[in-house]
């Protein structure tokens, strides 16, 4: 049986285990020994990821990620009244140490039980909160899972996130000419009115129900008078429908060169890089299936969606291992406001103990 004393010492001791993104070596080495106690062969990657392992065929992964983002250090637990939160000058943590936290105590739960469960392989990752940076560089040689679930949603457990759009990111530098404002001004060549309408002339905000683009910081100029010889502007754009995304990448490219053509004197570079692939799963998948019976199992009802935002499933999808998302009962994750449902938590742990405890059949 699920252990609630033990599930939230075990969360409360990771959260308070300081792991910003970049900054994982502590978290990382505590997760080698709870999962070498647990029986597993556990060590880290040439990334740092930590990837624990045992006998068994045909294992099934179970990914979390080990960082988390700012303001993240000296983090204190709060657990009251059926929450779990902090004094409000700190996050969490709950993303995604919540999952972690769940998945320890599902397989050490079984283990007290004396169940028979299914063999698992147990990926954490470091620097998800970065761009998924951890999941991008794993060593696929050292995955043996054919199919994995990703512990990383907001919400409920039974919400299931099986589709999530390909992401690409850009960066534009311009350079004009300075001049003094008042003196001599049409000396100048004005990066920033150059970057302003670029930005002006590229789509906002959400083009349709799988499509976003976004402009999220532009930069330039140094002092109030002089016109300014450079300016940047970073943003992004994604969509889970390839047609779509070529033609938001294609009108950002005709919007870069009739700046250039505008502008011949101003020099003006663009960076486009994709950062993760979109992936999509059918409801009759045999990973969805498979957690979709868990769900059920618990008396819950699966709540399968698409998601604008990426996991790591993005990068274990793209690499053939099929994984979807399962909430880890944290709400708004990435503020101080962040906090868990300790009844959603449990809910977390005893559907991986259901899931891997054989209690649910599963196509073979």
């Amino acid at each position: 049986m699920i252990d609630q004393e033990r599930l939230l010492k075990t969360f409360c001791d990771l959260v308070q285990i300081d792991s910003p993104s970049g900054e994982e070596e502590a978290i990382s080495r505590d997760l080698v020994q709870r999962l070498e106690a647990l029986g597993f062969v556990a060590g880290q990657d040439h990334h740092g990821n930590v990837i624990a392992s045992e006998e068994g065929d045909n294992p099934l992964m179970l990914s979390v990620h080990m960082d988390t983002v700012e303001p993240g250090r000296g983090i204190r637990p709060i657990v009251s009244g059926g929450l779990i939160h902090t004094d409000g000058t700190t996050i969490l943590g709950g993303d995604c140490k919540a999952g972690i936290a769940a998945i320890l105590e599902a397989i050490e739960a079984i283990r007290d039980d004396h169940v028979k469960r299914f063999p698992v392989q147990i990926v954490v990752t470091r620097g998800e909160e970065i761009g998924l940076v951890g999941a991008r560089n794993v060593d696929f040689s050292l995955i043996a899972a054919k199919e994995g679930i990703i512990f990383d949603g907001d919400g409920p457990v039974s919400r299931v996130t099986v589709a999530s759009p390909t992401y690409v990111r850009f960066d534009i530098r311009v350079t004009g000419r300075a001049a003094h404002a008042g003196l001599e001004p049409e000396k100048g060549l004005s990066a920033i009115r150059i970057a302003a309408e670029i930005i002006a002339q590229l789509p906002q905000g959400r083009i349709d129900e799988e499509t976003t683009i976004n402009v999220g910081s532009i930069e330039g100029g140094t002092v109030r008078n002089a016109v300014p010889e450079s300016a940047s502007l970073a943003g992004e754009f994604r969509s889970r429908n390839t047609e779509t995304l070529e033609m938001v990448r294609q009108q950002f490219i005709d919007t870069v060169e009739a700046a250039r053509r505008r502008y011949p004197d101003a020099n003006i570079r663009e960076e486009l890089e994709t950062q993760f692939q979109t992936y999509s799963l059918a409801e009759d998948d045999q990973i969805v299936t498979r957690v979709t019976s868990a769900i059920a199992a618990l008396g819950m009802v699966p709540e399968l969606g698409a998601s604008g935002g990426a996991t790591d499933a993005n990068i274990f999808n793209f690499n053939g291992v099929p994984s979807v998302v399962v909430g880890i009962a944290a709400r708004d994750m990435h503020t101080t406001r962040e906090h868990l449902d300790v009844s959603e938590l449990l809910d977390v742990a005893r559907f991986c103990y259901v899931l891997l405890s054989e209690q649910v059949p599963v196509r073979r």
